[in-house]
């Protein structure tokens, strides 16, 4: 399976100074790349037993998938946004499994469920990710 695409943008940002620019859409596409960035990590340092590097790692992941929990506006659409946030809950204790059990088809797993959530993210259009704003600046 590869999980290297957002893994790969993520860290040209990262490295390009992304997080001192990035709007509120374009941060939320930094946390999900930074995940899927480390769940590859992850799951190399667990297939190399590298088990320090591995904790280290899903850990941090799993702050990441509870960054996005936390970036949920339930004001919005609660219904969608409950749905979401009980996936990254999910998500969460897959990531804690995957971590004390080594088990990379739980890793994968996560790759697998916020891959499409995080290509949906990237292809909104910049015009709707202004409308909120817009919307608010005018009443």
């Amino acid at each position: 399976m590869a999980f290297g695409y957002g893994a790969g943008a993520y860290q040209q940002v990262r490295s390009q100074g992304g997080v001192e620019l990035a709007d509120p859409h374009g941060l939320i596409s930094l946390l999900m790349d930074g995940a899927l960035d480390r769940l590859v990590k992850a799951r190399g340092y667990m297939q190399h037993g590298e088990v320090a590097a591995k904790g280290e790692t899903i850990t941090r992941c799993i702050d990441i998938i509870g960054a996005l929990r936390d970036s949920l506006d339930h004001s919005v659409d609660a219904q969608f946004s409950g749905r979401l946030d009980a996936l990254y809950e999910y998500m969460g204790r897959r990531l804690l499994h995957a971590n004390l059990n080594n088990d990379l088809s739980a890793l994968d797993e996560v790759s697998t469920l916020l891959q499409p959530i995080r290509d949906s993210w990237v292809q909104i259009p910049a015009e709707a990710r202004q409308r909120p704003a817009a919307q608010g600046a005018a009443a």
